[in-house]
This record gives C-alpha cells, structure tokens and sequence, in this order.
C-alpha cells in the first residue's frame, strides 16, 4: 500500500490504494446493514470492491454472545479487487463478543474502533472475558480508537421523541458516520437512501440521520484518529454499474433468459438458506411474465417446475444441497423426459443442516452422481456475483437447446457477496430461439404421418411438443421409452442404446462451450493452479502476487465442470505440477484425476470460509 500523504484538504489525508473495513457487532446491531450502505458509498466514489457478509445460523443467537455475532466486511481499491480482503485494515466492533470474535483476524497496527459503552461487566461475561482488554494491555498491538457510541447515539436522538432504547438501535448508523468521515466516504447517499426507505416512519428517518451525523462530525472533531484515509477511483471500463450480489444476479439472468427464449418463466422453490433470496427477486418481477410459486417442500417445488417446461414453459427451481438431495429423484425423472429444466445449487456448508450460513463447494459430486442409474446432466459454476447473471443465462440456453436438466452451482459466498457490475446492452445479448414442434414429424408403416417424441435432431436433442397441440400426442414418463416413438420398452438393446445417447448428448455440449482459458502471461510456468466457482478470486490474486515474486505459474479456471471444456486434457498434460484448491475435501481433484489420469495435488478448506490470499500464494510456494 502507498503511504503517500496529500495536504489538499485539512485535515490531511493519507491516500492508499486499497482498504479493508470489517463491521462486527451483535446480529441485533445492524451490521449488515451498515456494511452494506459503506459499500454503496464506496461505489459511489468509483472504487473497485468485493464484499463478504457472515452471519450466524441463529435467528436470534443470545445477545452479547460469540454465538451471535454478525460481521460484514467490505474490500475497495483504486485497482481491480477479486477477494473481500484477507485482514482488516480497520475493525469495528459493537460490543466484547465481537471484539473477541475478530481480533485474531487483525494485523499488528490494524485500526480497532470500539464501542467502549458495551465494554460493561455483563457483556465482558458473556463474551468469556475476565478482564476488560480496553483496560489492558490486550490490544497494545493495534490502533485503538475507543468512541462511546451508545450514549452519543443516545444525545444526538434527544428532542427527536425517541426512547433510550430505540435510539440505541441506530448506534450502527452512528458507527458508518464514524467510519465514513475517516475514509472520506460520503454519507449524502445514505442520507437519501435512509429517506426512501423510512419514508413511511419520519422519527425513525430523523434519529437514523441524527445518528448518522453524529458520528460523521464527532470523527471530524474529536480528533481522535489523526487523519483520514484516501482511495483513488479505480479505472473501471466506461459504462453504468450497479452493486449486485449473487442471488438478486441469478434472478436477473433467469428474466433475461425467458425474455431472449421467449419462455414464461415458472420458478417453484421451499424456502432454504442461502438460496431463499432468488425467490424474493424474482416475485418482484410479474410484470416480465414470471411466476413464483412456494412449495410445500423440495420435492413439490422441482415437481411444478417439471410439469411446467412439459407445458411448454421454462421451469427453475433452486436450493441448497439438503434440497439437492431430496430433488434427486425427480431431477432423474426430467434427464429421463429430456425436458428442459434449471435446477440452482446455492451451496452451503454440510452435511445435514451443517453451517446454513456458511460458504462451501461440497455439493460438485452431488451434482455430477446424485442420482441413481447413468443419468448425466450438464454442470456449470459461477465465478463471481456478477457472474451468475452469465451463468444463469448460460444454462437456459443449454437446457432449452439439448432438452436436458442442468444444474448451475453457486454458494453461499457469491449469493450474499456483492461487487459492482458493469450493465450490459440489452441489445448485446445473445438470442435463445426455442422451436417447438408444430406438426408430426414420421410416417409410420401405414403411412400415417405421427409424431416421434424421441427422433433426435443433430445435437442429439428430442423435439419439445406441447400437449394439446393438435397431432402431437406422444407418451413421455419415467418408464424406459423406445427410441423414436416412446413406447415403453424393457428391451436390453434399446435402454443401452438411450442410456449411451444420453450420455453421448452430454459430451457434445463440450463443443459448444468456450474453451479453457489460461492466465500465462510468459507461458512458461511449471505449475498450473486449477480452481472452479467462488475459489476464482483468492485463486487468481494468489497466483498473480506469487508471479509478480518470480514464480512460474499459471491459472486456469473452470465455468463448465460437465462437461469440461475439450481443450482440459491439452490444458492440463502441458503442466508438470497442478494444483487444485477447493473448499471441500477434494471433488473436482477427483475428476480431474480420473478423467485426465494427471497428477494433480489439492489443497483443501474447509471452514466455511473462503480461501485467503495468502494461503492460495503460500501453497505456490511450497509447490514450487
């Protein structure tokens, strides 16, 4: 970071080129909230960003507990960011459990901003404090800056007709005024946007602004930090942005698919963690022709979404892997249909209920084997939030195109994270026709034109006919079908022959997908790092701070897992060391071993937290 120092402006500040904020308080605090407005005016001055919420599984954890302490952190630089950042730059933290819950996340000299009001006899307890550490020499180590935020919350809401506690609860917009001034952020954003969205409620605007202001001026005066920090815009490539995280992405990229296909789009769910936030998106869309429906359950939900692409629609449903479980079954039903369908897995930790609001990649084995029998479906994975707008549009295009379900893979950390995302022209984006069958398409042995709900076209893919179209009653069903005409048949030639067909249908998609890029920018790097879905960040950060330090090494990053791109095998042989980091225990390794019969090595994470920086770039270095 730069430590240049300007004197434009009093009081002096010192410009760097990338900051790491970290909100930490009590779940009842508002953290995420204030992370999330910081962000926005972040984005307001043109810095390039990445977020990282973390929340606990609790909807209520007990107050003042490490169990229920919820964190938001936020990543922005003058220069393109890939990772929410491995360590703070500044921490603020609400109360003692989030004090104690971060701290060891903190590099000697980082900024510590308190709020010393919570540093109370009760909440030191329930934190497992013995001692106060702002009456030690605990945090000796780092910046403390100590702001009794509780009771100057308390002040500024004076004549405003708010109780004690209800002020209270605007401590958190006490703390983003606070921090706003200290990293020249500016606060008329949120000031317009806590209008808008308290507009209904005229004190809960005046004692959130009041708050807000507050802790702005009390940074400014007090005189308690020294000086301000300074990051440069980042040169982003012209054009309108938006902050988007990775589900409201998601939802996005499924409207813009119907619209491009020219599909009402049906999307049926049951309400599961991370994944839930798709189904609020998109209900908020009717007017682009979507309908949402909530289940009963996982099975219900896939279940409706099959019948309708039978209809003629375009059926999605999304989960969690616990639903991915359930949805096994009928998700082999719609493979043995070969009807389109779009089945989202927002993975999270597990297994079982596991970590609900934790970030993991352990469901790509599920994905590609969940079911029973040889019933191959297409895999695809997002790389950043924005990227699942991408992806989302990329599986109804396979799945409307080879008339078979796909499963698209985010997690946790790309649904909730967000960056800002560059618009795209409506009018750049690729058309989706879907042609649906009019007429017979046989002449049977009596010479009677029929139709043949399995006569395959040069993709392998089966004619989609909607029921009630005159002349094209066929039978479909989760029995084996004939080839070509969809009679049930029990004959062994033929369920080969269909179960090889659709496998063959799978494997051609490998043609008309990108191939499989490699960062080289020499092309003489002995060891290859290999990454899929949210790893891209930390991986391709890791590999460029490493090359910039001498190594030789190069990055390659898979968006399609089945079926991989057909340059993989080029890609992977032309390296004598690869190495594959995944936050589970070893999934794509796995195939890349049995697919390619190379000599990969893993590196596995799996806390329910993304991988760091540091840790990608000091597996290089051991590698290499």
């Amino acid at each position: 970071m730069s430590n240049q120092t300007t004197t434009s402006q009093a009081p002096a500040s010192e410009v760097k080129d990338e900051i790491v904020v970290r909100f930490a308080g009590d779940s009842g605090d508002g953290m995420q909230l204030a992370g999330d407005r910081f962000t926005i005016e972040s984005a307001v001055l043109g810095n390039d960003l990445v977020t990282f919420p973390n929340y606990p599984a609790e909807i209520r954890a007990p107050a003042g507990t490490l169990a229920g302490v919820s964190s938001f952190q936020v990543h922005f630089g003058d220069h393109e960011v890939l990772t929410p950042g491995d360590r703070p730059t500044a921490l603020v933290a609400m109360n003692p459990a989030a004090l104690l819950s971060n701290v060891n996340d903190l590099d000697k000299g980082a900024m510590l901003i308190v709020n010393e009001d919570a540093f109370d006899e009760r909440n030191l307890k329930k934190a497992g404090y013995s001692s106060n550490p702002l009456e030690d020499d605990t945090l000796a180590d780092f910046k403390l800056v100590r702001v009794p935020m509780t009771r100057l919350t308390v002040e500024a809401a004076k004549g405003l007709g708010a109780k004690g506690r209800e002020a209270q609860r605007s401590k958190n917009f006490f703390a983003l005024g606070f921090v706003s001034w200290m990293f020249t952020r500016p606060i008329e954003p949120t000031i317009e946007w806590t209008k808008q969205k308290f507009g209904k409620s005229p004190s809960v605007v005046e004692v959130n602004l009041a708050a807000l202001k507050a802790g702005y001026n009390f940074a400014e005066t007090a005189e308690v930090i020294g000086h301000r920090y300074d990051v440069p815009s980042a040169q982003l490539k012209p054009g309108t942005y938006r902050s988007i995280q990775g589900n409201p992405a998601t939802a996005y990229g499924l409207i813009a698919a119907a619209h491009l296909s020219k599909l009402p789009l049906l999307y049926a769910s049951y309400p599961i963690t991370p994944a839930s936030d798709i189904l609020h998106e998109l209900a908020r869309h009717k007017n682009f022709g979507v309908r949402t429906l909530q289940a009963e359950d996982e099975i219900a939900a896939i279940c409706m979404a099959i019948g309708a692409s039978f209809a003629g629609q375009l059926g999605v449903t999304a989960t969690s892997g616990p639903g991915v479980a359930l949805k096994g079954e009928a998700l082999g039903l719609a493979l043995h249909l070969e009807l389109p369908l779009v089945l989202i897995d927002v993975q999270r930790g597990g297994p079982s209920t596991g970590l609900p609001t934790k970030t993991e990649q352990s469901d790509l084995l599920m994905a590609m084997f969940g079911r029973h029998g040889d019933s191959p479906v297409p895999v695809l994975a997002a790389q950043t939030p924005s990227d699942c707008f991408y992806l989302a549009m990329e599986a109804v295009r396979i799945t409307t195109k080879y008339m078979t379900p796909v499963i698209l893979l985010t997690d946790g950390y790309l649904a909730n994270g967000s960056e800002p995302w560059l618009l795209p022209n409506v009018e750049d984006l690729p058309e989706m026709p879907v042609h649906f069958a009019t007429a017979p398409n046989h002449v049977d042995e009596n010479d009677e034109a029929v139709f043949w709900p399995y006569l395959r076209d040069e993709n392998l893919s089966r004619p989609w006919g909607i029921p009630g179209t005159p002349g094209l009653e066929h039978r479909i069903g989760g029995l084996e079908k004939q080839d070509g005409t969809g009679n049930i048949s029990y004959d062994p030639d033929n369920h080969q022959y269909m179960v090889l067909t659709r496998v063959k249908k799978v494997q051609g998609i490998a043609n008309d997908i990108p191939p499989l890029e490699v960062n080289d920018p020499t092309g003489d790097a002995e060891l290859l790092v290999v990454s899929w879905g949210s790893t891209f960040g930390a991986v391709r950060q890791g590999v460029c701070q490493a090359r910039e330090k001498g190594a030789k090494v190069a990055h390659a990053h898979f968006r399609y897992l089945n079926p991989f791109p057909a340059n993989t095998a080029e890609v992977l042989r032309s390296h004598s060391k690869i190495l594959v980091p995944e936050m589970n225990t070893g999934h794509l390794l796995r195939l890349l071993r049995a697919d390619f019969l190379v000599d990969a090595q893993g590196f596995n994470k799996i806390a329910g937290l993304p991988f760091m920086i540091a840790e990608i770039e000091a597996k290089i270095w051991e590698m290499i």
